[in-house]
């Protein structure tokens, strides 16, 4: 799957599916995303090196994890991982932005929301969108694109409990015209 976006300047907006190959690039570009976290986190490097960071085994052995390389102008310029079930209500079936990362280079040049739009488009339906707590730029990056994309349509909820801790946006993409 590739679904692209014309540019709002000069570079245009797409992400592309993933296929296994693409594994080493997942986990190289995951170190970078946690590096980012450790902002919010105050992780440390390992002795090893790394980052602890999320795994990208299962993006291709779960059938419910779809990982997206968002490329801008060609260039890869992020990735992203939608789940398409809840992470905060067993049972319930939406898009979940699992994971979310955008180069330095590309941020507030308009390649996150084009490509976080992309991937509501991708798959209609109900959504939820978590950030943590601390994660205050993210939260305000999330509000803002999707305030954008639904019209303000959505609801926001603080989740606190042991499934999650932050602000959550939640939208249907089925109803935005």
């Amino acid at each position: 799957m590739i679904a692209r976006a014309p540019g709002e300047g000069t570079v245009s907006v797409a992400i592309v599916a993933a296929p296994i190959e693409q594994r080493p690039l997942f986990a190289r570009l995951m170190q970078l995303y946690a590096y980012d976290f450790t902002e919010s986190t105050g992780d440390d490097i390992g002795e090893d090196g790394l980052f602890r960071a999320p795994s990208v085994e299962t993006c291709w052995s779960d059938p419910e994890r779809h990982p997206f390389l968002i490329r801008a102008g060609g260039a890869c310029a992020g990735f992203v991982i939608v789940g398409r079930r809840s992470r905060l209500v067993e049972g319930r079936a939406c898009g979940d932005v699992a994971e979310f990362f955008v180069l330095r280079r590309y941020r507030r040049s308009g390649v996150g929301a084009r490509a976080a739009a992309l991937a509501f488009d991708a798959f209609p339906g109900p959504w939820e969108v978590r950030q943590m707590g601390r994660a205050t730029a993210a939260t305000a990056f999330w509000r803002k694109v999707i305030e954008r994309y639904t019209g303000g349509r959505f609801r926001e909820v603080v989740w606190d409990d042991a499934r999650w801790r932050g602000p959550v946006q939640m939208f249907d993409n089925g109803t935005v015209p």
